[in-house]
């Protein structure tokens, strides 16, 4: 599967889709995929303000239990609040309903330590093989 190509990626599989001076975060397919069924997830609190690859989240699944970090640095100001029902979400449709907290970004340089889609599709090729 393709990543959506309006998104940037970490090398330990977080996303962010940038809306203006905000960005929208959550985990890769990829990882979903690799955690397997997601049973837990512990959402940051908004207003919380994070640096770049600061764990931000915890997510856990039958198979393991996992950090997920702040691809660039902020402070939240959302979070996926459906989760705590239902984060099985975050395996169903990881790129939409999966996604886990908004950012205000505050070091829009951060973006550009990145991947765009396909340098990501290229990453998770280069691990699997």
């Amino acid at each position: 599967m393709a990543s959506p190509e309006d998104l940037k990626f970490t090398d330990q599989h977080e996303w962010i889709r940038v809306e203006g001076d905000e960005g929208v975060i959550g985990i890769s397919d990829h990882a979903q995929n690799q955690l397997g069924d997601i049973t837990f997830i512990e959402l940051p609190r908004p207003g919380a303000e994070f640096n770049q690859k600061e764990s931000l989240a915890e997510i856990e699944s039958v198979k393991a239990a996992s950090e997920i970090y702040a691809p660039v640095s902020g402070v939240v100001v959302a979070v996926n609040d459906a989760l705590e029902d239902a984060p099985e979400q975050v395996n169903a449709a990881p790129y939409g309903d999966g996604w886990v907290a908004r950012l205000r970004i505050t070091r829009p340089e951060d973006l550009d330590n990145l991947m765009d889609a396909a340098a990501y599709d290229a990453y998770v090729e280069g691990i699997e093989d």
